[in-house]
């Protein structure tokens, strides 16, 4: 499911990375490393920088000041096509609420993410149905989004998330809209993929869901990193 980084460890930098919003500071001099394979979750409060500095990796927002560099593409150096064309190829995202596309099957959900990096129809397809194995909902793959459960849309869109073999998947809130087992399913899922080398890094207000897929927890307030922690996980 992963593409092979070759010699290039570090997946992820931000080095002084600051971000304002009018007269709101959403980042202070925020300075991160996330080395390919690593689970880092990212936790604090609500308004304390966590999901703006989702946005920056993700491509989705500039920095005030500062550099973000991912899979060693300097992003301050992209134009918005080129900040574009990044996102598809090198950013896997999930997001709390799925954002799935309700009048596409499940599967057309899925291969719509390929064929806008211009893979043609039958490639992407195919890539999808192998995905929908692998995750275990190959049975739903002509099910239209408001007939899944959402444990069953989340891997739909963890399935969206892996088509172009991102270097980094993102995840803010992957937990967030689920009942406990769906939860811990997703959780399961996010743990698998780590093991077999996908690098992540999730938002979460879920100490559980840190525990169990993070190796390495960053603590945000204020818009700044208060610590950082290292974990076993839990099994």
């Amino acid at each position: 499911m992963t593409e092979d980084l070759g010699n290039e460890q570090t997946v992820v930098r931000l080095t002084d990375v600051r971000k304002e919003y009018g007269e709101s500071v959403a980042l202070d001099g925020v300075s991160l490393e996330i080395n390919a394979g690593e689970a880092v979750a990212v936790m604090g409060p609500s308004g304390s920088g966590k999901s703006t500095l989702l946005s920056m990796v993700a491509g989705l927002d500039r920095p005030t000041s500062g550099a973000v560099v991912v899979h060693g593409d300097d992003l301050g150096s992209l134009n918005e096509k080129g900040l574009a064309l990044f996102r598809r190829r090198r950013i896997g995202m999930i997001f709390q609420f799925f954002n799935l596309l309700d009048d596409l099957s499940a599967l057309d959900n899925v291969a719509l993410a390929a064929q806008l990096t211009g893979t043609s129809a039958p490639h992407a397809r195919k890539r999808a149905l192998e995905l929908f194995e692998e995750l275990g909902i190959g049975d739903r793959r002509n099910t239209y989004p408001a007939q899944l459960s959402g444990g069953e849309r989340q891997r739909v869109a963890v399935a969206r998330a892996l088509m172009n073999r991102p270097a980094i998947l993102l995840a803010d809130e992957p937990t967030g809209a689920l009942d406990t087992r769906a939860g811990e399913q997703v959780m399961d899922l996010l743990l698998d993929l780590n093991q077999i080398g996908q690098t992540l890094l999730l938002v979460t207000h879920d100490q559980q869901l840190a525990t169990r897929c993070a190796s390495r927890v960053i603590d945000f307030v204020d818009g700044q990193i208060a610590g950082e922690r290292s974990l076993e996980r839990t099994s």
